[in-house]
């Protein structure tokens, strides 16, 4: 059966929208396309990737949820709950998906990257964050629905769901570990160089845009940054371990991977 076919019985059947499953401003925040392909899932792994039943593994563009517990670690606050609601939202949509590949297909996992979509039209991305269940990001070049995946987790950040229940933003002194996190902090330097534009926030973290991503980012408003609290989010790298970290040198690395990652703190 056609995509469109299921949208349309979908529709018809009025079953998606009466139910507390879905969230009328998941359809407003991300319209779904049209021409989109049909696919059936054949499990959901965590809160943002889903194996589908031709053996691909996707991972959902534009969201992260809370990491489950692997190889003895605890998982991580909502970790559950992120993926049980996904099972869900899957479950209604009669476990078949619409996709919308990113303009870059693959990561470096091998994993497709795509933005899924419901029977009833509704994003799934939208969907969690509008839950409050996972974080929105940005990795270059797969970033054509940032307003609108920004626009549901502001929803969730207002209503104080999920995730937004009790703050998870981090000041950059609270950095403990590697991995995704919301920080904020003060801008105490910015500067340009070979390996691209380094924001040093006060304390021991040090955000940088790549030499191939600099031509994304708006240079004097970067510049203009000094002194002021920002918010930004990624994927944050312990250099310490790379071994040769100079004295003067952030043990911190937070790539930004997109301007949207980096906002005027709240």
């Amino acid at each position: 059966m056609g995509f469109s076919l299921l949208l349309k019985k979908a529709s018809l059947a009025g079953a998606f929208f009466v139910s507390a499953i879905w969230l009328s401003s998941a359809q407003a925040f991300c319209p779904v396309p049209s021409g989109l392909a049909s696919v059936a899932v054949q499990r959901v792994v965590d809160g943002d990737t889903v194996r589908l039943s031709d053996g691909r593994s996707v991972r959902m563009i534009g969201l992260n949820t809370p990491e489950l517990g692997k190889q003895g670690r605890s998982d991580e606050p909502f970790a559950v709950a992120a993926r049980k609601r996904l099972q869900a939202l899957v479950d209604a949509s009669g476990g078949r998906v619409g996709l919308r590949l990113g303009k870059q297909a693959k990561d470096h996992y091998g994993r497709t990257l795509a933005h899924i979509y419901s029977a009833g039209g509704a994003n799934l991305e939208a969907q969690m964050l509008a839950d409050g269940l996972g974080f929105q990001v940005a990795v270059a070049p797969n970033v054509d629905l940032v307003k609108c995946q920004q626009a549901a987790e502001s929803s969730a950040r207002q209503a104080g769901l999920g995730l937004w229940r009790q703050s998870p933003v981090l000041k950059a002194e609270q950095i403990q570990r590697s991995g995704f996190a919301v920080v904020q902090g003060r801008v105490s330097k910015v500067q340009r160089n070979r390996g691209g534009i380094w924001i040093e926030l006060q304390g021991s973290l040090v955000l940088r845009v790549a030499p191939n991503l600099v031509g994304q980012f708006d240079h004097v408003r970067l510049q203009a940054l000094k002194g002021r609290q920002i918010e930004a989010r990624g994927w944050i790298v312990d250099r310490s371990r790379r071994g040769g970290l100079k004295s003067d040198e952030s043990r911190w690395l937070l790539p930004l991977t997109d301007p949207s990652m980096l906002q005027s703190a709240r």
